[in-house]
């Protein structure tokens, strides 16, 4: 447990960051199951729509610093190869 005002205060603010980011991964998540899910289904005009929605959203979590920029565009890259596999 902290013991400082200031360890006190970061455990403070680590708490409410932790929030935030907890939301951030989420709705990015939520994004990516529209995705795979329009994809499931076999409907390349949804999964389209989807995509283009989900792609900005994983970025925006890399951005944030919730995701490392190499592991975002790792899953826009292989959800763009599913959806041009789909589409073809």
């Amino acid at each position: 447990m902290a013991n400082t005002p200031s360890a006190k205060k970061a455990a403070r603010k680590i708490a409410r960051r932790t929030e935030i980011n907890k939301d951030r991964r989420s709705r990015m998540r939520t994004f990516v199951r529209k995705v795979e899910e329009a994809i499931a289904s076999g409907d390349s005009a949804a999964a389209g729509v989807a995509f283009k929605a989900a792609e900005p959203e994983i970025m925006r979590a890399a951005q944030k610093g919730v995701l490392h920029k190499s592991t975002a565009s790792r899953k826009v890259s292989r959800l763009a190869q599913r959806l041009a596999k789909l589409s073809a």
